[in-house]
């Protein structure tokens, strides 16, 4: 056991850029892709992720010091910096729920599609950190390393019951076919953006309200093409944080660069990702009849499209305003502002581009983050104590993070075994409970309606 521990660590410590093509290509293998097909699908997926690492790093290395640049020219007296999730997934790593978090994730994925409660096969194994994070502060919470595990199992299960009702928004907007996203930020906060849309739907006048890059770019021409309007938002950013007329066009060239290379680097995961699709859906429908199978993937994949990119920069300023304008906020938005796009992402398929709703739902999707982020910050920072961090510099000193440490399931399941606020469980409780049920109904109903609309195209081929 302890071999096997120590492998999946190694694995783990190589990183994803790593990990996943060789993951990938020994599951492509499995599925009997050929060693030389299954070899160049593997690179060209590691590539792909090595260029989302290039840009983010771009984005988090100039983006994130206009951010702070930003909350010192309004004031902001914030005592509590979000570390975001650069700096919580090492100090999840280094828990001691960490190695477990894997096996146990996994198990849980194949027992549920042994009982064809998931159509998820997640590949992805460095983001089940996030389950592992829910672990490691249910652990610190109750001081139970059982609890630490069924806090990972819950957190798995729902995972891949979201990988199940979003994979059709991936294939209907992201055009993403055989592909979902079952972790991450973007997962777990997409249940909030489907009650939103259904009830923008219903409202006159409102309902009709809809715009996007695509449509500022057949209205304005070259003006509205993504590069320029990323140019436009990184000026008004650097604008904002009190940049010279330099930096100010320096950021507007960045967040250019970005608007344009996301996409082209998100292709490169893409190409390597059909040939594995492909045998994956091949091999799994002999085996298990009953349906499509999804490969469950990186939220990094969502971020190609220019309508995320341009919601990212959008909700960079947004966010500091929201946690300006929170009564008894403590946590000054930092190292998750540069990929803010991960919260919003799904929500952007969910409202099929439609940037209009998209900073409606996001705005709820970040109050509530913000809200719960100020709730885990003692248990934050317990956890980087716990495994020695250097990111505690004395015994005052507070962190938080807003992806994973504003998680709804991290909240409800640590205040449920040790609870500090009770209100705020019940409230979140019901909040995100009433969304996730809804969601669970809504993706039944649609997968009624195509199953109806299959029998019936059957039934009457003309």
């Amino acid at each position: 056991m302890e071999h096997i521990l120590n492998a999946i660590q190694f694995l783990v410590d190589l990183g994803p850029a790593v990990m996943l093509p060789i993951v990938m290509m020994i599951l492509a293998m499995c599925f009997g892709v050929k060693f030389g097909r299954a070899l160049r699908s593997g690179l060209m997926i590691g590539v792909g992720f090595v260029g989302i690492g290039l840009v983010i790093s771009l984005l988090t290395n100039n983006l994130g010091p206009a951010a702070h640049g930003m909350s010192q020219k309004f004031g902001m007296s914030l005592s509590v910096v979000d570390i975001g999730w650069p700096g919580a997934s090492p100090l999840t790593w280094a828990s001691r729920i960490a190695v477990f978090a894997i096996p146990v994730a996994i198990l849980v994925n194949l027992l549920m599609l042994f009982t064809k409660t998931t159509r998820v096969v997640n590949v992805d194994i460095w983001n089940i950190w996030h389950f592992a994070f829910t672990g490691a502060l249910v652990n610190l919470a109750t001081g139970s390393f059982a609890w630490a595990v069924v806090g990972v199992i819950i957190h798995s299960a729902l995972a891949y019951k979201f990988g199940d009702w979003f994979a059709p928004v991936l294939k209907e907007y992201y055009e993403l076919d055989g592909i979902t996203v079952p972790h991450g930020t973007s997962a777990y906060m997409g249940p909030v953006a489907v009650p939103i849309d259904w009830a923008l739907d219903k409202i006159p006048g409102v309902r009709k309200i809809n715009f996007n890059a695509t449509i500022i770019e057949e209205k304005f021409g070259p003006l509205g093409e993504p590069m320029v309007i990323g140019t436009v938002l990184g000026c008004l950013i650097g604008a904002l944080a009190g940049y010279d007329t330099k930096g100010v066009l320096t950021l507007g060239v960045q967040m250019a660069a970005v608007m344009v290379l996301m996409p082209k680097v998100v292709k490169c995961i893409m190409e390597g990702l059909i040939p594995i699709s492909e045998a994956a859906k091949r091999s799994l429908q002999k085996r298990f009849s009953g349906g499509n199978f999804y490969i469950g993937l990186d939220p990094a994949i969502l971020l190609g499209d220019s309508q995320v990119i341009s919601a990212s920069l959008i909700f960079v300023p947004l966010t500091i305003i929201i946690a300006v304008l929170m009564p008894g906020n403590e946590v000054l938005p930092f190292g998750d502002l540069a990929t803010i796009g991960f919260f919003v992402a799904m929500a952007v398929g969910i409202h099929k581009g439609n940037l209009f709703r998209t900073l409606i739902s996001g705005t709820v999707i970040m109050v509530i983050t913000i809200w719960i982020a100020n709730q885990t910050i003692a248990l934050n920072t317990m956890l980087a104590k716990s495994v020695g961090s250097s990111l505690i510099a004395n015994d005052a000193t507070r962190i938080a993070s807003l992806d994973q440490g504003g998680s709804p399931i991290t909240y409800i399941l640590t205040e449920i075994l040790h609870s500090t606020n009770v209100t705020g469980l019940i409230t979140i409780s019901i909040i995100y409970g009433f969304c996730i049920i809804f969601t669970a109904l809504i993706y039944r109903a649609r997968m009624r309606a195509r199953q109806a609309l299959g029998a019936a195209s059957t039934t009457n081929p003309e």
